[in-house]
Formats: structure tokens, sequence, C-alpha cells
């Protein structure tokens, strides 16, 4: 899949078998009925083996999903959730060439006309691109009033003026689409609207900072992988007549990396147990995000140095997860804008 940079379909359909596809998603519509923190768990748990399902998932259930349970019409949730829970993915389309940081320096526009939307500009970096059915598109009504004027829509695939353009070469997480997204006049009903309009700007801020927690999810799952990988190699592999598990250089790496990692996961949990609870949690999320995915870099660079030569080459997973964890100090907010929220929120 890291090679090819694709994910096989039939494997997207186990998971919607699974019901990985639509954890939070009410039994009614089809889904599991389950809540936030097993969402977090199945990230992470699925990242251990690889990130590019993890984010997946993620995007799917802590973004899109998540969006919709709290922004939805009735009617939209009957038409969309039952179709997330059962077989479609979902995409989220905020940024742009010129609003990556700064979210809400869109070019996006939407013009009314009357009895619809139309939607002109370019989205950039858009994750489950060349997969996703729905993508929730972020642009604005009126770009005189700033934020105020950003509004979300629901966008099918398919739809008039719509193209799903260049999928890029990535470093890491290949097999997971990140993709550009195209619109030019794009007819969006009116009752596509999701929220109000002009409220694009707080279904962004809110849905993110959720979708935070479920990035810390994906880089603890990932960093996990990799230590249990290079616990495994230093038991197997002997020099000067013994495991290099057995020397207490290496055992002291493993041991920090091991606490380095579990400080990370209770951040994680901490945070999705405080969102889950209706407790203030966005100082929190910051703190997972930017922790978990430190620790991951940290972690995987340990593991390629425990394999060695080995830990170079692609025959050994290792230097997959190390490509792999990079992205989580880049998207859903930098490493800079969390100790930013950070540093405003502890200082008032």
């Amino acid at each position: 899949m890291d090679e090819h940079a694709k994910i096989p379909r039939d494997l997207i359909g186990k998971l919607f078998d699974l019901g990985v596809m639509g954890i939070e998603i009410p039994e009614t519509y089809g889904g599991s009925g389950a809540t936030f923190f097993h969402s977090i768990l199945g990230i992470e748990a699925l990242s251990r083996v690889d990130p590019s399902i993890g984010v997946l998932v993620d995007v799917q259930n802590t973004l899109v999903i998540n969006a919709l349970m709290r922004w939805g019409t009735n009617d939209q949730k009957q038409q969309h959730l039952t179709k997330l829970a059962a077989s479609a993915i979902g995409a989220y389309a905020l940024s742009e060439a010129g609003s990556g940081s700064d979210a809400f320096a869109l070019a996006t526009r939407a013009a009314d006309r009357g009895d619809h939307w139309a939607l002109t500009g370019r989205k950039l970096w858009i994750t489950n691109g060349n997969e996703a059915d729905l993508f929730i598109v972020f642009a604005t009504v009126n770009p005189e009033a700033g934020y105020k004027g950003i509004t979300a829509f629901l966008v099918e695939r398919g739809a008039d003026g719509f193209t799903v353009g260049k999928k890029e070469d990535k470093l890491g997480i290949r097999a997971s689409s990140t993709c550009e997204l195209l619109f030019d006049g794009c007819r969006v009903p009116r009752a596509s609207v999701l929220g109000e309009v002009g409220k694009g700007y707080k279904v962004a801020i809110e849905t993110l900072n959720e979708g935070r927690i479920g990035i810390g999810a994906q880089m603890v799952g990932l960093a996990q992988g990799a230590l249990d990988h290079a616990i495994k190699y230093t038991k197997d592999r002997k020099q000067f007549g013994k495991p290099i598990a057995e020397f207490q250089a290496v055992q002291h790496q493993i041991a920090r990396a091991a606490t380095d990692l579990e400080a990370a996961r209770l951040l994680v949990y901490n945070a999705a147990r405080l969102r889950e609870a209706q407790q203030p949690f966005l100082t929190e999320a910051a703190m997972c995000k930017i922790v978990s995915s430190e620790a991951a870099e940290r972690v995987t660079s340990l593991a390629v140095n425990l394999f060695g030569g080995y830990g170079f080459v692609k025959d050994y997973p290792v230097e997959k997860l190390y490509r792999d964890a990079k992205i989580g100090q880049i998207y859903e907010g930098t490493s800079n804008l969390q100790l930013q929220t950070i540093a405003k929120n502890i200082l008032g």
C-alpha cells in the first residue's frame, strides 16, 4: 500500500464491516452507537499497524461524522450518516494554497444563486480526497466580512463543477490520499449548508479541536507499533554473543521511549475524557497533539537506530513508520500553532 500509494477498496469494505467507519453514528442510522473515546481507541489500534488506515478512520469519525452529528439538520443526518455508516467515505476540505495555518484566509467563494450556491476555488491537502463520496467544503460568502463570511457546505462527489485534482506524492502515510479539489461554479443546493450561513468558522474550529485528539491517537499508535518492532528485534538480534536487548544502553533507550510514549498516551486519553465529559479541552487537545507527534518522531527514530542498517531499508517496517511520523507535527495545526494555543489559554 505504501509503495503503490493506495488503499485497496476491499480493505475499506472490511473497515465498514468492522463498524469503525461510523463509531459514533447512532444505531438508528446504522452506526456503531459508541463514543468519542472509542473512536480514539480505534484510531490508535489501527495506526499501530498502518497510520494511513488510522487517518482514514480518524477523518471519517472525528471530523466528518462529528461535524454532521453536531451541526447537521435531521434531513442531512438521515441522508448522509446512513451512507457514512454503510459504505461512504468523508473528507474535510478547509486548507488552500494561501490558507494553511491562517485557516480562514479563504479564497474559495460561494455565490448565492437563489435556489442554489455556486462554489468557485481550489482546495489543497485534502485527506481522503481520492476515496471520498462526501466533502465538507468551507467557502466564504462575503470576503469583506472576514471569518464571519465563512460557510460550510456538504458537497457530494459528482456534483456539477466539482473535480478531484492532483494526488500528492508524499513522504509518509502514502497510502492515504491527499488531493486538491477544484470548484468551477460547483452547484450546491441551499439545503446542503452545514450549520448556518456565515457560521462555518465555528464548525471548523470546534471540529478541528476534536480532530487534534484523533491525530494524537494516530501518533501514539504509530509510535507503539515502532516500539513493538524494536523490542522484538533487540531480543532476536545477537551481537558479541548475546541479544542486544541484554545491553544496558539498549535497555535504557527502550525504557525512555516507553515512558515517553506512555506520557503521550495519557495526554491523549485525558483530552478525550474531557471532551466526552463536555468539559473544556482545548488546551489539553493542543498539548496531546504536540507531545504525541514529537514522541512519535523520537520513538520511530530510535527504532530505526536499533535496527541498524536494516532500519534504513524497506525490507523492515520501521523506516516506513519513521516517515509516517513526520506529518504529525504539521497537519490539523502545526506544532507552533499548538504552542500558541496553549500559551494563549494559560496566560489568559
